[in-house]
């Protein structure tokens, strides 16, 4: 059974969305065990151009599946939420369960109710070696920018630490900053 966190932000969660979130969230229950306990954190945050953001996490011991979506429409942005969600289950169920059992128990995580499973495991298919170039955020965004990717990694002129900034769904850049 799933225990659920619901949350707004710059919204009232009204029961009728209560309702619509722990009805389309219950449909993953289907891909586990039944004594497993799920706890589904849902954030809703509604923004001043009236754009919805939907974001749904659910912890499994040291693995998290997460999902969001943003969009003119609350309801939609559940409905597609839910979807990614069921995606991440699917394709990396084989995973998601080594990792689950190495951690936390022996018991099965998910039940045989889950049969479409991924064709293949993923598989590196290219290596490719990197510089990482002493630099200030200000120069690896501007790198970022001239290579055309999503994401950059680059040493840290101050700190000498390895950090990676990505492009974000909103059109913001995220930094992540490694620890040793």
């Amino acid at each position: 059974m799933i225990k659920y966190n619901i949350r707004g932000e710059n919204i009232e969660v009204t029961e009728a969305i209560r309702d619509y979130v722990e009805l389309k969230v219950s449909k993953i229950e289907k891909y586990f065990s039944e004594d497993i306990d799920l706890t589904a954190k849902v954030n809703l945050k509604v923004y001043r151009e009236k754009t919805a953001k939907v974001e749904v996490t659910i912890p499994l011991g040291n693995v998290t599946l997460r999902a969001e979506d943003v969009s003119q429409d609350m309801y939609g942005s559940i409905d597609l939420v839910v979807d990614k969600i069921e995606r991440q289950i699917r394709k990396n169920k084989t995973k998601i369960e080594k990792r689950h059992r190495e951690k936390v128990s022996t018991s099965q995580l998910f039940t045989d109710a889950l049969v479409e499973e991924a064709s293949a495991d993923s598989q590196v298919v290219r290596t490719k070696q990197i510089d990482l170039k002493p630099m200030t955020l200000d120069e690896a965004i501007l790198q970022m920018e001239l290579v055309g990717h999503d994401f950059f990694i680059y040493t840290d002129v101050e700190t000498t630490s390895t950090h990676v900034i990505y492009k974000r769904e909103d059109g913001d850049i995220g930094l992540l900053e490694a620890k040793v």
